[in-house]
């Protein structure tokens, strides 16, 4: 039997593990959200390269690589955008505060747009690999449940209904 001072502190514990866990979870949430509603539409914004001719041969090249070197190329924003935000991190600390967010934010969005690109060229290649494959698989089972439910909730369907209602105040007024 535990004292009860002994108790309260495993109590404790498992109450702060808990609540870190709820906390690493809504962060993750709130990241695939964004990478979800930005993947597309930036992926999309990336297609005006396959227009030029030296891209088509470089999309060409990528989509043909081997599932080792497809990971390879997929991982590269990754390690490229690192100094970038040490960049973003020493503006802050220089107090430039603004600056380092608008960094971090820009980087984010042309890494989301490149990795949303790359993927699509090396996909096929990575879905070869059965441990990835069965990860991909995982991973996209895990967020199409996030997003049900964040599609669910009470905060989306209002804002999806202000979202209505604003467009059609919006096509109203230009009428």
């Amino acid at each position: 039997m535990r004292s009860p001072g002994v108790q309260a502190a495993l109590d404790l514990l498992r109450a702060v593990g808990r609540g870190l866990r709820h906390l690493a979870v809504g962060l993750l949430a709130l990241l695939i959200l964004f990478e979800e509603w930005g993947w597309e539409p930036l992926r999309r914004a990336l297609t005006w390269l396959g227009r030029i001719p030296v891209m088509r041969r470089i999309e060409a090249a990528v989509a043909r690589l081997s599932p080792p070197a497809a990971l390879a190329v997929l991982l590269l924003p990754t390690l490229v955008l690192v100094p970038v935000k040490l960049l973003a991190l020493w503006l802050i600390a220089q107090g430039a505060a603004l600056t380092g967010l608008a960094v971090v934010v820009v980087a984010k969005l042309l890494g989301t747009a490149v990795l949303a690109w790359l993927f699509a060229l090396t996909q096929p290649a990575l879905m070869r690999m059965p441990w990835f494959a069965a990860g991909y698989r995982r991973w996209y089972a895990w967020k199409e449940a996030l997003l049900a439910w964040v599609r669910a909730s009470w905060a989306w369907r209002t804002g999806r209904a202000v979202k209505r209602r604003l467009r059609r105040w919006l096509r109203w007024q230009r009428t």
